[in-house]
């Protein structure tokens, strides 16, 4: 995970980097970047490694998807053609092999390119962690800002334990709530799925379709497929986003109480500057720096938030996928989906490590 959240102190109005700072700190900000990309490999390297031998701890993934349906011969046929049958070594190097390459094989339930699922089912996880990152600011910074500027009051009180339900809620029992009061019991908003199947249609029918759902169905012009797509987004969204919401409350809420608290806040309102603006000017900018240092974090998070998320509503992205593969056995599947995922949550922590390098000199040294 991104170190840069540790190397942050918000507030701090010292960003300058000096030359003492560029002596001690070597290469400076190009070095850092380097070091920052190149730890992708290994860590990539390891989750694969680390998801390959725990597949195999049970046997070859044909015997466990396929054992009970196919006779003997079969079966040692199958293993066979695959190559499961070769020493475990020999298969792990062909593996990565193949994963260099991007092929990371095909399916054993349905006989699909694991490659195809991964660009079929991912432009929905991706779609859903957006709109969870959405919630997580739109309710995460506003309520943070209000705690800190309530604090000890009561409405600061309200907001602590608010934050304290939002992470520790488990995702599956907040979608389960939120499915049975506004979809079950008031019939506001869809149970499951994406879209409707009348929505779906048209989206299908689209002419290069992108995946993403809100993209395509305003590219088709009907307001009416653009707000079933909305609708049927909400509920998951709130569910998967409140987890992040809690955290970014706690961490503004926190950041700004120093912040107001510092040595440069307090010579300012001795000067007469009125609370208000020294709120709005110096202490929640600076607040807002940590939360682009703990986004690494959280993708990781929204990524296993999905799985819950996304088998609860039917929404059917690469979540939902691998909940599927889990329970057939698929493991030939499993492994392209982690492999994938391990892609994603390290390819978002180096971004948000170049972000917080470019907003705060600090962090290359």
């Amino acid at each position: 995970m991104t170190t840069a959240a540790t190397e942050l102190a918000a507030g701090d109005p010292a960003q300058e980097e000096t030359p003492a700072r560029r002596r001690r700190g070597g290469g400076g900000l190009g070095s850092y970047l380097l070091i920052r990309f190149l730890l992708i490999f290994p860590t990539v390297f390891i989750l694969v490694t680390t998801v390959f031998f725990l597949m195999r701890s049970t046997g070859d993934p044909i015997t466990a998807a396929l054992g009970g349906r196919l006779t003997g011969e079969e079966l040692a046929q199958r293993v066979h053609e695959a190559g499961y049958d070769r020493p475990l070594l020999v298969q792990y190097a062909d593996y990565l092999g193949d994963v260099v390459t991007g092929d990371f094989g095909t399916t054993l339930s349905d006989r699909r390119p694991v490659t195809e699922v991964l660009t079929t089912f991912g432009t929905a996880t991706l779609e859903l962690a957006c709109y969870a990152l959405l919630v997580a600011f739109v309710v995460g910074i506003p309520l943070g800002r209000l705690a800190a500027y309530s604090r000890d009051r009561w409405p600061d009180a309200v907001l602590r334990v608010f934050a304290i339900l939002c992470y520790a809620t488990p995702v599956f029992f907040a979608g389960l709530v939120l499915k049975l009061v506004f979809a079950t019991g008031l019939g506001w908003l869809p149970v499951a799925g994406r879209a409707s199947t009348g929505a779906e249609i048209q989206l299908q029918f689209l002419d290069d379709p992108t995946g993403i759902y809100l993209i395509d169905a305003i590219r088709t012009g009907d307001g009416a497929v653009v707000l079933d797509v909305l609708e049927h987004a909400v509920l998951p969204a709130i569910a998967l986003g409140l987890l992040t919401a809690g955290v970014f409350l706690r961490l503004v809420r926190t950041n700004v109480i120093g912040t107001l608290g510092s040595g440069y806040v307090e010579a300012a309102r001795s000067r007469g500057v009125a609370e208000r603006r020294l709120l709005r000017k110096h202490a929640y900018r600076p607040a807002l720096i940590p939360i682009i240092t703990v986004i690494g974090l959280q993708v990781a998070l929204l990524m296993g938030g999905a799985v819950l998320t996304e088998t609860t509503f039917e929404w059917k992205g690469l979540g939902f996928q691998l909940a599927q593969y889990l329970q057939a056995r698929d493991f030939v599947a499993v492994q392209g989906i982690v492999a994938l995922l391990a892609v994603i949550v390290a390819v978002t922590n180096f971004i948000v490590d170049v972000i917080a390098a470019l907003i705060d000199p600090r962090v290359r040294y």
